[in-house]
């Protein structure tokens, strides 16, 4: 039996009521309209996961949460009563605090149209954070053991149910839905052990027919949806969930969610043919407008040509010849040629075929000479020196023969090579400058000069370590060394984030004209529908500079402090506000690179750390670059030391778990540090200078270094182009912009150089109309502070070398005054 109640009227309100008697509502003529509907329109299920007793706290006792209904279960020791009863704890005409942030059939925040029952059931849940950080309901990483529901007790629910659907007619039978449906990022209950099949077959909520599963199942079997096509079949059904064509965590989740409630042996977040086939099943049923739509799209893509797949490529050339018809132009001295950067005295060409073939070739206009004929099977690996000059040279296929033939031909991209001896003396003037700095008090800097393909200057100065905690000098200090890693600090925006983004853009992973949402679907609202990915990477999207993650007293209040990545990540996505419009100004803010970062995530399913270095630094042979080197087995004594006392600015910054010890292998910057787990899109990145050297020659090539290709020239010429207002960013690098950054690259910059800069003394410059990269090191921030005016001053900052600009110039000149 259902127990009601009413709730009493105050005295007040009594007295209220009886001095305006006269404004009764049977004073009010009726006229009825025939516009309208019911309120509640779901009913949703949810566990307790807690027993009775806890339950009748949280839910009735004030400052919890609250549900319409409550069952409880045999057996548990909680409950006092030997008949199992349902209590209602909220009127149905009144809104009750069970659905939270939720999402149903195009409707949102359901707690003001639907009702809910609670049903005692406690599952047991942990997580293996060791596996991987994430604590998503649904991941790989959580265990779950559900205890099947109590017979009697699910009798009970059936009944409620009933009465419910009976009392509130507009709840359809797919609207009535589990927690997890409502809120599958969130929530997993009721569970994949309650009975769903058995409610429908007494009438309560949605199920498929048998056959029509069967149908679907063979169908998809033979030709599975489309990502795209399954989130809109799931967002047509009813679920909150945005088509991006990306399978995310948000989509893996929703999966999950629908697999509990549907198909409750297979729960593994992944869209397999069963899964869709269940999803189309009960559109046909219950929606079947809906599912002509999809089924008239899911026939049209089964005949639509396929993208073209990303193929890899070695070199800057890496193709077949003569080029296959499809790509021949009708202008015929455009055919079988291209163009390669090289060096004069360098370069190599290698080729094969898969049939014995003779070809006529040339470089510079020159016929080189191969082998007569060139034999199937095997590679040729020839040098070019003789023939290359600096610059773009031309490369020519005339022949080959026979005409039914195909010639492989790969030229590598320019390697550095060493030239230090050959510029001895060339940069005494910068020596000079660093040197006088180290002599008054600065730590220390390794400095490299690419030119032309050679690394023509490459020095260490001064000391990785060289102050104690309390600033004073060591008895023996770490001497710098030239492979010393950095932490890079905000470089890494550049040399990590922006170049992984690059890389994607080239594999067609990612589209920076795209909004936000496309790739993080929960990145709605307070006008995020309007960012794209290039408002992030140029730094228009409205963010102010940073969020104090970190700090609980931080400006935005305690519901930004976390401690977690994923809260970070969360809160950015979805809480962080902007500081001014879209669109209205250039703010450089850490936020748009700590999304950015999320975002590479997202579309790559790796973190940030092991997609960069797997698929950047070590196939171009640098393993000196990289995220938490002490948690890779790298060691201090490698690493130059950043802040003396931790981030407490000298003892002037405190904060809950603040470190105070100097830093020497932990990122430096606090929200990658606190709040990201020590891997960010703004900082977090080490290096040493020789790695960023290869970095740097890989830009100035053009996107590739040896037989590493790892983006197309067009795609880095679209991401260092200009902003066409704020020329000195482009997307993701900083610009020299005719002189509006000197302070960062000096006045001699040429109009295509860009660049970054990093807080803890790290700035790097590259300028293609020269030839020519600067990588410039120091440990600037290791160093005393003093406090002025309020603010805190770093003595490291008070040098020239720990300015840039003054010591760029210098490079600059050793070079222009020489030619």
């Amino acid at each position: 039996m259902i127990r009601t109640f009413i709730k009493p009227f105050s005295v007040a309100l009594v007295a209220l009521f009886t001095v305006n008697s006269c404004s009764s509502f049977a004073d009010y003529e009726q006229m009825p309209s025939a516009n309208y509907d019911h309120r509640i329109k779901v009913l949703v299920m949810h566990y307790t996961a807690i027993d009775y007793q806890k339950s009748v706290q949280v839910l009735v006792e004030p400052k919890g949460l609250s549900s319409h209904y409550l069952v409880p279960e045999s057996g548990d020791p909680s409950y006092p009563h030997d008949e199992l009863k349902v209590f209602q704890l909220v009127d149905e005409s009144e809104r009750a605090w069970h659905a939270g942030a939720s999402y149903w059939q195009g409707r949102s925040d359901l707690n003001d149209q639907s009702i809910g029952i609670e049903i005692v059931n406690v599952p047991q849940c942990e997580w293996d954070t060791s596996t991987q950080p994430s604590r998503a309901e649904h991941g790989e990483n959580r265990l779950c053991v559900f205890p099947d529901y109590d017979p009697a007790q699910i009798e009970k629910v059936i009944e409620l149910a009933q009465d419910i659907l009976e009392r509130h007619p507009d709840i359809h039978p797919t609207a009535v839905v589990g927690h997890s449906d409502i809120t599958p990022t969130r929530k997993n209950d009721p569970g994949p052990r309650f009975p769903w099949y058995q409610l429908y077959q007494h009438g309560v909520g949605a199920w498929y027919e048998q056959d029509t599963l069967s149908k679907y199942w063979k169908i998809f079997n033979q030709q599975p949806l489309n990502t795209g096509l399954l989130q809109a079949a799931l967002h047509a059904y009813g679920y909150g969930l945005t088509e991006t064509g990306v399978y995310d965590e948000t989509t893996a989740s929703t999966v999950a969610a629908f697999q509990m409630h549907f198909l409750p042996w297979l729960v593994n977040g992944k869209a397999d043919s069963q899964t869709s086939a269940a999803l189309f099943a009960l559109l046909e049923k219950y929606f079947p407008e809906k599912l002509e739509q999809l089924w008239t799209r899911y026939q049209a893509e089964l005949t639509a040509q396929p993208a073209p797949r990303w193929q890899p490529k070695h070199g800057q050339i890496d193709a077949s010849f003569p080029e296959p018809e499809a790509q021949r132009s009708s202008r015929e001295l455009v055919n079988d040629k291209a163009g390669f950067k090289s060096y004069r005295g360098r370069g190599e060409l290698l080729l094969s075929a898969e049939q014995d073939l003779t070809a006529v070739l040339e470089v510079n206009g020159e016929t080189l000479n191969i082998a007569t004929p060139l034999r199937a099977g095997k590679t040729y690996d020839y040098s070019l020196h003789r023939r290359t000059q600096d610059g773009i040279n031309t490369f020519h296929v005339k022949a080959v023969e026979p005409a039914d033939a195909t010639l492989e031909v790969r030229i590598p991209y320019p390697r550095l090579v060493d030239a230090t001896a050959d510029y001895q003396g060339r940069f005494d003037e910068v020596d000079e400058l660093i040197e006088a700095d180290i002599a008054k008090g600065f730590p220390g800097a390794v400095l490299v000069v690419v030119k032309d393909g050679k690394i023509i200057k490459q020095s260490a100065y001064g000391y990785a370590r060289r102050y104690d905690e309390q600033g004073q000098l060591l008895a023996a200090p770490t001497p710098m060394q030239p492979d010393t890693l950095f932490d890079v600090a905000s470089n890494t925006k550049a040399f990590a984030t922006s170049m992984a983004m690059m890389q994607l853009v080239e594999r067609g992973q990612l589209d920076v004209n795209k909004p936000i949402y496309f790739y993080l679907p929960e990145y709605r609202g307070d006008g995020r529908e309007a960012r794209t990915v290039k408002d992030l990477l140029n730094h228009h999207s409205g963010y102010a500079p940073q969020v104090h993650f970190f700090d609980p007293e931080n400006k935005l209040g305690k519901g930004f402090y976390s401690l977690q990545k994923e809260k970070t990540q969360r809160l950015m996505a979805t809480k962080v506000p902007f500081d001014v419009g879209n669109g209205v100004r250039a703010t450089y803010s850490d936020t748009n690179f700590m999304l950015l970062g999320t975002i590479i995530e997202r579309i790559t399913g790796m973190p940030l750390d092991q997609y960069v270095e797997q698929n950047i630094y070590v196939p171009l042979g640098l393993h000196d670059t990289l995220f938490a080197p002490l948690r890779k087995g790298r060691r201090p004594g490698e690493i130059a030391a950043t802040e003396l006392q931790g981030n407490t600015r000298g003892g002037v910054v405190d904060f809950p778990g603040v470190r105070t010890y100097t830093l020497q292998g932990e990122v430096h910057d606090e929200k990658a540090f606190y709040a990201m787990d020590e891997v960010a899109g703004h900082a977090g990145l080490f290096a040493t200078a020789p790695d960023l050297a290869v970095l740097v020659q890989t830009l100035l090539n053009g996107g590739g270094y040896g037989d590493v290709h790892l983006f197309e020239a067009s795609v880095l010429d679209a991401f260092t182009k200009p902003h066409q207002q704020q020329r000195t960013f482009g997307l993701g690098w900083r610009r020299a912009a005719d002189g509006q950054l000197r302070w960062h690259f000096g006045p001699y910059a040429s109009h295509q150089a860009f660049g970054h800069t990093g807080w803890t003394g790290t700035a790097t410059v590259v300028d293609p109309a020269l030839d020519l990269g600067i990588i410039l090191l120091t440990n600037a921030r290791h160093s005393p502070t003093t406090e002025v005016d309020g603010a805190v001053e770093f003595l490291g900052k008070s040098f020239e070398t720990g300015n840039y600009g003054s010591l760029m110039t210098a490079v600059y000149e050793a070079i222009l005054e020489a030619k």
